[in-house]
């Protein structure tokens, strides 16, 4: 058997806790074997360079990129999407679904289920269909219903397994049953696309126990927090405070003002905050017509919204065109987010959430050799994913 060989790095090093200004990283095989300041490296001498070293990045939501869509495209093209988000550092991802039919819903989670069985992907997100209609958002109404514990196990049993996490609104009927089942079967629920008051919501996370949960892109697909009618924002971002919950948010500065993304960071930290990029298929691609799910949206200026309202300035935003590396750069340089805490938000929180982080999502001696390189303005230099280089192609 050939021994492995060893790959060094060195720069700006981001660990779980801390900046290493002039550290060293190397990974052996598929593994991180070494991590440290530089003047601590027992090896031979590594060059120095400007750039900083980076976990990969993890996304518990998003939809597709580069033309591909995981609610609506075959097979052969779902792991175009995969490969868009990998060749910008997003190492481990979930592919999310919207509301649909039920059998658009069975077979989309089927074909998903295939690239969760080869490791591409960590799993399927599905978003929705028990959602409230108020706050439906680029959802299809036609296919929001009640909680459905016989579809949700037609949904399940064709994914074999790869359903990791399911948003849900609180106020729906047989939300209690909906959640027993996420529970026994290990999957990750998320509060979302809800119109609850605050008292339904608290009831809602009280009901899921003490596991872990999240917070479907909180602020979006929910009723706006005013200090009268707190709904459901407040009772998540006191949820987050209180370490039961882990709040999504997608920092673009289109579904969040950056002032927005900095005060909650402020509030709950970056431990218990995961930045996702609701990405659709249109991320990666110029402006146009594309579909998310039954629907059809329009990307101008790449800002996605559903094409059925005449006023493209006030129809509902359709996802996002971004990726995590761009959410991480936007929290850093422009809502100025501290960088441990940005990137623990797009790496190891996440990676948490859905019962990876003992394997990826963090710069540790063990841990799957996930590794991104960036320059000083967060473009990527190099993606490795378990010790192996990556490109658009991979």
């Amino acid at each position: 058997m050939t021994a492995s060989t060893t790959t060094t790095h060195r720069g700006r090093v981001v660990t779980r806790d801390q900046v290493l200004e002039d550290g060293v990283l190397a990974s052996t095989g598929d593994r991180i074997s070494w991590v440290g300041p530089a003047s601590a490296w027992p090896g031979e001498a590594v060059p120095q360079t400007n750039s900083t070293i980076l976990p990969g990045l993890v996304d518990l939501h998003c939809h597709g990129g580069a033309g591909a869509s995981f609610p609506d495209s075959p097979a052969i093209d779902l792991m175009t999407a995969v490969r868009h988000h990998r060749s910008r550092g997003t190492t481990t991802m979930l592919a999310s679904l919207v509301s649909a039919p039920p059998e658009r819903l069975i077979t989309q989670t089927s074909l998903l289920a295939d690239l969760y069985e080869s490791g591409d992907i960590a799993g399927v997100h599905l978003e929705g269909p028990f959602l409230s209609v108020a706050r439906c958002g680029a959802q299809d109404p036609a296919s929001l219903r009640s909680g459905d514990p016989g579809l949700l196990r037609d949904i399940l049993s064709a994914g074999r397994g790869a359903v990791q996490s399911m948003t849900l609104a609180p106020e729906i009927d047989g939300f209690t049953a909906i959640a027993e089942m996420l529970r026994e079967n290990g999957i990750l629920p998320s509060i979302g696309h809800t119109d609850a008051d605050a008292l339904t919501t608290r009831r809602g996370i009280e009901s899921l126990g003490d596991g872990p949960m999240t917070a479907t892109h909180l602020f979006n697909g929910m009723p706006t927090w005013h200090h009268r009618s707190p709904g459901p924002v407040s009772e998540c971002l006191a949820a987050a405070a209180r370490s039961v919950m882990v709040l999504e948010l997608i920092g673009d500065g289109v579904h969040l003002a950056d002032e927005t993304v900095r005060a909650v960071f402020d509030l709950v930290g970056g431990a218990r905050i995961a930045l996702v990029s609701d990405a659709m298929a249109a991320a990666g691609m110029p402006d146009g017509r594309y579909r998310l799910g039954p629907l059809d949206v329009t990307v101008h200026h790449s800002v996605a919204r559903l094409s059925r309202d005449a006023d493209s300035e006030t129809a509902p935003i359709a996802g996002g065109t971004a990726t995590v590396l761009d959410l991480l750069r936007r929290a850093v340089l422009d809502a100025g987010v501290p960088l441990v805490d940005a990137v623990r938000a797009a790496s190891s929180t996440p990676a948490a959430s859905i019962g990876l982080g003992s394997d990826v999502g963090c710069l540790e001696q063990g841990m799957r050799a996930d590794v991104l390189v960036v320059d000083a303005a967060f473009e990527p230099l190099q993606v490795i994913r378990g010790g192996t280089a990556i490109g658009e192609d991979s």
